[in-house]
């Protein structure tokens, strides 16, 4: 399969910038749960990542089946996917799915958390994440691990923020818009239980 070059106007080779595009004062955001009606709006603000940004490594948009089995990765068992909705609207998404399928695994997770660009730089992804953490807490989730484009500092640092520390650094492990890409590994430990 062919990878595909970076689309006219798009900025591969740098994270979306906090506050790029941002609204003033607009309607109150609430942090729920996802429910089906919400998939094609977080279908949408994840392939437009796809399509023009290095924050997904995916080189083609989902289809409606595919983003089907995404979701379901990310609400089975006992995963969690949150929504943030301003004035009836989507405009973010956060969940956390398998981080490897090995059984020994199954106290780890892996984040995911993506918004519209026009509601970047306002608190939204900080909420999201945080409270998704909440949710990860409240299932005795031990770790959760988020993998980053190492240059989407905006990523990198919203994580630190909420007490992820960086435990891994892989050059050169993905490629995508015809370069290689860095990945950065950040872990939180959500409790502090002796054993598992």
């Amino acid at each position: 399969m062919s990878e595909p070059t970076a689309p006219p106007g798009a900025e591969p080779d740098r994270a979306p910038q906090a506050g790029a595009g941002c609204v003033d004062a607009g309607p109150p955001v609430v942090i729920r749960y996802a429910d089906p009606t919400d998939a094609g709006a977080m279908l949408e603000i994840f392939n437009r990542e796809v399509a023009q940004t290095i924050s997904s490594w995916e080189w083609f948009a989902l289809s409606e089946a595919d983003w089907r089995d995404w979701v379901d990765e990310h609400t089975k068992d006992d995963h969690v996917l949150l929504v943030a909705e301003a004035g009836g609207r989507v405009v973010g998404f956060a969940g956390y799915g398998t981080f490897r399928t090995k059984a020994g695994y199954v106290s780890t997770a892996e984040d995911s958390v993506f918004l519209d660009e026009s509601f970047r730089g306002h608190g939204v992804g900080k909420r999201l994440l945080a409270r998704l953490l909440d949710e990860a807490r409240a299932r005795q989730i031990h770790v959760m691990v988020a993998a980053i484009t190492s240059e989407n500092l905006v990523s990198i640092g919203l994580h630190q923020t909420l007490g992820f520390e960086q435990v891994g650094y892989l050059p050169q492990v993905g490629h995508k818009f015809g370069r290689w890409l860095d990945l950065v590994l950040l872990q939180i430990t959500l409790d502090n239980r002796p054993t598992p």
